[in-house]
């Protein structure tokens, strides 16, 4: 080879003009691609963080409808709502809300609820590498903490002396706790110089004036600044009203239902009132007060098992002091634990509970818009009384011993704690 061929030869060798294009265009892709797959995986990324949150808060809220008796398709309809208000999108988006929890720390606890979101996350700029969807998980547990049972809950959310013990009453409320919504800063009440109160705790949205009669055997002092206690029977509805008015004036008999209602049971329709005499027994059933007094006269006994009286246009009770009163609510049913049921629209309505010393009611007072002055010499011991109503004052010596085992009535959970556990 002459000289001139290796002169050539050498000038390519050594000409670096064009080098620069030809490195940027084999380094160019990678360099475009890396650029892409960081801003599209710290958009995953993102979209993580937002899955997991709305996880967490449906787990929350799925374990606050857990506490308070609701399971099944009503957990899990809250559970729908609330992740479709934070981020769920039902066409890339698909959740499984179980209880008990499936795997982790808290498998087969009945108190948790675990919450698995996946979402299908289309691709954008990383189509380059694969056109599969990217899989985006979040999952979240939540459980509460069983805190104590309470027989007794106001749930007026501003009233002064929501629940009230006053004059010369001594009241014992065995095996349960009392609680009160309001956050007046006497939201719970004692007042009077001889009044006794006993009770596990005291649990107050607001705050608390007591005397020296306040027993407390559950805790040390009464709580205050508590979060708001849920309502135990607020998802049953009003009873619809049905049937022709019955006589309203009984006495010495026994009263059967002589309707069928739309709830699956039979029931009673008394208007204008209701007034009981003699020895007065009721069968099963649901038996509607359509306005007036409900008025039990001294001296007379009234029985009956399995009964739930509905109180509507109005309509008020009024127990004699010297009547013996012997009611059971049912213990199943789509009105079970309801012995007394208030219509919520019928805000106001005082109710005065008198009784002697054997009278026994098993179940619940249930009057969310009314108030109740609960006195005389009554006694629940021995069965299961709750009362939950807006407001509440105790004039008198009564006892409330709650023992539910059978008795159908729901919890009123207070002193309880939700957290994320996983």
């Amino acid at each position: 080879m002459n000289d001139g061929y290796w002169s050539i030869c050498q000038g390519f060798a050594t000409d670096i003009r064009g080098s620069i294009a030809i490195m940027a265009a084999m380094v160019f892709p990678i360099l475009v691609g890396g650029m892409a797959l960081g801003t599209e995986a710290g958009f995953w990324y993102l979209s993580q963080r937002r899955l997991q949150q709305t996880a967490d808060l449906v787990a929350i809220a799925a374990v606050v409808q857990l506490r308070s008796g609701r399971t099944g398709g009503p957990m899990q309809e809250v559970a729908r709502d609330i992740a479709a208000r934070n981020g769920f999108q039902a066409d890339h988006d698909t959740m499984t809300v179980n209880n008990p929890p499936l795997v982790g720390t808290r498998t087969g606890s009945g108190k948790a609820v675990e919450v698995t979101i996946v979402r299908s996350q289309k691709r954008y700029f990383t189509l380059i590498y694969d056109t599969e969807p990217v899989e985006i998980r979040a999952r979240a547990v939540a459980e509460y903490v069983l805190g104590s049972n309470a027989c007794l809950l106001a749930l007026d959310s501003t009233a002064d002396g929501a629940v009230t013990v006053a004059g010369s009453s001594e009241v014992i409320f065995e095996g349960c706790d009392v609680a009160t919504n309001s956050n007046d800063a006497e939201a719970f009440r004692m007042s009077g110089g001889s009044v006794q109160l006993s009770t596990g705790c005291v649990h107050s949205v607001g705050g608390v004036e007591t005397t020296s009669g306040l027993t407390l055997t559950g805790c040390s002092s009464p709580r205050t600044e508590v979060p708001v206690a849920i309502d135990p029977y607020s998802d049953i509805k009003n009873p619809e009203v049905v049937g022709n008015c019955a006589d309203g004036n009984l006495s010495n008999v026994v009263v059967t239902p002589d309707t069928g209602h739309p709830l699956g049971i039979g029931s009673k329709h008394f208007c204008g009132g209701l007034t009981l005499s003699g020895a007065v027994s009721f069968a099963p059933g649901l038996y509607i007060v359509d306005g007036g007094v409900f008025k039990i006269n001294a001296s007379t006994l009234v029985t009956g098992t399995g009964v739930t009286f509905y109180l509507t246009g109005g309509a008020s009770l009024s127990y004699n002091g010297g009547a013996t009163i012997h009611l059971i609510a049912p213990s199943s049913g789509p009105l079970a634990g309801l012995l007394f049921f208030a219509d919520r629209d019928d805000v106001g309505v005082a109710h005065k509970i008198n009784g002697n010393s054997d009278s026994k009611l098993n179940g619940a007072i249930y009057m969310p818009s009314g108030d109740i002055d609960y006195n005389g010499n009554f006694s629940g011991g021995g069965g299961c009384t709750q009362i939950v109503t807006r407001r509440v004052t105790f004039s008198g010596n009564s006892s409330l011993e709650v023992n539910c085992t059978a008795a159908g009535t729901r919890r009123i959970a207070v002193g309880e704690s939700i957290a994320l556990v996983e």
